[in-house]
């Protein structure tokens, strides 16, 4: 019994004190206040000193949008994205019913369909964007693993390689988007294209900048995998394949994912650059137009554009660390 009592009354200090590691661990107080009002707070205070300092600031269109001007136009986009869809479906449904008509009169009758060419909202470009950019992101990646994987493995390649990645590395989308555009231009020629020439040049321009954080960040990883298992790898006699599936690329999946946030993250700045500068559809197109628009609601809808390509930054980003905590063999690593 007091062996009993005793074990009870460490139990109570222990939930009392916060630190109880049974089946139902008690929150510590600073572990919720960390994770949920810091972040809280810190929105909160950025939305307070954007109100006031947008209210003292008049350009050519007016006041510069607070948070409930922009709040307003964000409703006003999701209102025209509805009422555009409402037009689809519309349109739709005439040309089902002139079909249905046509066919009544003559069963052998064809009928040819056809496309709504209506324009597009706010949240098409916002699909068209994710879009272009995932697939850009992933090509790059598809070429950038498996190439830093070999130029970590030998010393030759990497000599032969790195003055290529030290001189390309650094090119700026704008002086690739009119290479990209004419060669797209040149090579891609058909009567019935599978894919349009703006999302091609958007896409390609997205893997050749961000290409290289992957490759650079890989090689690395690749390199500092530690002697001691590389000399487990020899004494086990395993083959090259082996030992870059065994030893290799765990090892290396840290640097792996820290190269891929940093290409996700510059292949979704660069895509946002170059379809405002070469007008492809897509969100930086739809920034463009409203800056040229210049109507007294255009810095509100930029505004919101803003916004959005911050929080779609900031779920791919989250996105990826997700992944690399799915695949990582070291399931206690601190990911940020």
């Amino acid at each position: 019994m007091k062996v009993l009592s005793a074990v009870l009354t460490r139990t109570q200090d222990e939930e009392t004190n916060g630190r109880g590691k049974g089946l139902f661990p008690l929150p510590r107080a600073g572990a919720v206040l960390k994770r949920f009002m810091y972040p809280v707070l810190g929105v909160s205070v950025f939305l307070v000193l954007w109100q006031v300092a947008a209210s003292r600031i008049d350009t050519s269109l007016g006041t510069f949008p607070g948070p409930v001007e922009v709040w307003s136009q964000a409703e006003n986009l999701i209102n025209e994205h509805r009422q555009e869809r409402a037009k689809e479906a519309a349109f739709y449904e005439r040309q089902e019913q002139r079909r249905q008509a046509l066919l009544a009169e003559d069963p052998n009758a064809e009928f040819k369909r056809r496309d709504y060419t209506g324009k597009s909202t706010f949240f098409d470009q916002i699909w068209t964007s994710l879009y272009t950019v995932m697939t850009g992101f992933l090509l790059a990646s598809l070429v950038a693993i498996p190439l830093g994987i070999a130029i970590g493995l030998s010393s030759g390649l990497y000599a032969a390689v790195n003055p290529l990645i030290q001189v390309f590395k650094p090119v700026s989308p704008l002086a690739w988007l009119p290479l990209v555009t004419m060669v797209v231009s040149a090579v891609y020629v058909s009567q019935e294209p599978m894919f349009a020439k703006s999302f091609l040049n958007s896409m390609f321009t997205v893997l050749l900048c961000s290409l290289w954080p992957t490759l650079i960040n890989t090689a690395v990883g690749v390199v500092s995998v530690s002697r001691d298992l590389n000399n487990v790898s020899k004494v086990l006699r395993l083959g090259r394949w082996t030992h870059v599936r065994k030893i290799v690329l765990p090892s290396a999946v840290p640097m792996i994912f820290t190269g891929l946030r940093l290409s996700l993250g510059t292949a979704w700045m660069v895509l946002i650059a170059a379809e405002m500068l070469a007008q492809n559809p897509g969100l930086g197109k739809f920034v463009w137009d409203e800056f040229q628009n210049g109507s007294s609601n255009s810095l509100g809808r930029i505004m919101v554009a803003v916004l959005v390509i911050g929080s779609i930054g900031f779920v791919l980003d989250h996105g990826m660390v997700m992944l690399q905590r799915l695949v990582s063999w070291d399931k206690s690593a601190v990911l940020r």
